[in-house]
């Protein structure tokens, strides 16, 4: 194909798709002459990638039908279907692609924190770090549980700061110092103070209050900073991709799990605002956190097993990302 005389030959029908997209009203004619261009420039683009795949003509072309298409179908209609497809196919294939970065990541965090509570629990030195003798009595004795009173108030403010830690584990995950960062903090802090109440014989409290929301809480952020991590390793190791090209299609997916990882926060919240500090029977409580925490997975792992066999990845459209011009391995 020449790309030129292709171009000269077709760049009227473009530019004049371009004016009615830009346009606010379209009357009957117009409307028409706008679907019908719609589907001549989609040939057109089809023809490019497939002969003569030029990437600048080929962001220009898939753009200029982007906007058409918003044009043509509007975003109201299509809302539902879109938030259905989010979390049928696209949140769930992108938990499950990432399924062995959060096994490891959740070992080793539970290792960290077991080796620290281990620690403070049977150290005097490591248990002095933890503050005087007065303010450790104080804390065991009545901080920890006072923090979780039930209310609405409580579980935003919880939701809002592990959902912005979740954030940042993947936004930052490229540099693959942050999300480690905040894992092993995260995973030390816990152990640490397990490891306190446990030296004051308040083992069963810590448990019982960390237990019902804390499976699915501690959950989220590991499964955050696995994302965070994985982000780092395409840029590491690309694969068959160009580098950009593979961190571009990592960063759209990882960024779907940054939305459904603030929904998961968002449950977490609720059961600790509404379950951990309740009245309710402390083995009942616990029991609350080990459901929800197994709906999550079966989430992961079943309906993202599907959603990855039907080719999902979590990441947009080819239409709403950019097509690509393909490259030879």
């Amino acid at each position: 194909m020449d790309l030129d005389a292709y171009t000269a030959v077709h760049r009227a029908e473009w530019d004049r798709l371009r004016v009615l997209v830009a346009r606010r009203r379209l009357d009957g004619a117009e409307a028409d002459e706008l679907v019908r261009l719609y589907q001549t420039v989609a040939t057109h683009l089809s023809s490019v990638r497939s002969a003569a795949p030029d990437p600048v003509l080929v962001a220009e072309l898939s753009e200029l039908l982007g906007r058409a298409r918003s044009r043509l179908a509007g975003t109201h209609e299509a809302s539902w279907e879109a938030v259905a497809r989010f979390f049928v196919l696209s949140l769930p294939a992108a938990l499950y692609r990432i399924r062995w970065w959060s096994y490891g990541v959740i070992a080793v965090s539970c290792l960290v924190a077991l080796a620290v509570g281990t620690w403070v629990a049977t150290s005097p030195d490591a248990l002095a770090a933890m503050g005087t003798p007065s303010q450790r009595e104080a804390y065991v004795d009545d901080a920890f549980a006072a923090y979780y009173e039930p209310g609405a108030d409580f579980a935003v403010t919880v939701w809002t700061n592990n959902a912005w830690i979740a954030a940042q584990c993947v936004a930052f995950g490229i540099t693959g110092l942050w999300p480690a960062y905040v894992l092993l903090q995260n995973a030390a802090l816990v152990g640490a103070t397990g490891g306190m109440m446990v030296s004051y014989g308040e083992g069963p409290l810590f448990f019982s209050l960390i237990a019902p929301h804390g499976l699915l809480e501690l959950t989220a952020v590991f499964v955050a900073g696995a994302a965070g991590l994985r982000l780092f390793w395409t840029m590491i190791d690309p694969g068959p991709r160009p580098r950009g090209r593979a961190l571009a299609a990592e960063g759209r997916a990882l960024f779907t799990v940054a939305i459904g990882l603030a929904l998961v926060l968002g449950v977490s919240g609720l059961v600790e605002g509404f379950v951990t500090g309740s009245s309710l029977a402390w083995w009942l409580k616990i029991a609350i956190g080990v459901v929800v925490l197994a709906l999550f997975w079966v989430y992961v792992l079943v309906v993202g097993r599907r959603a990855a066999r039907a080719g999902e990845t979590g990441d947009l459209d080819p239409d709403e990302a950019g097509y690509e011009a393909p490259v030879a391995a």
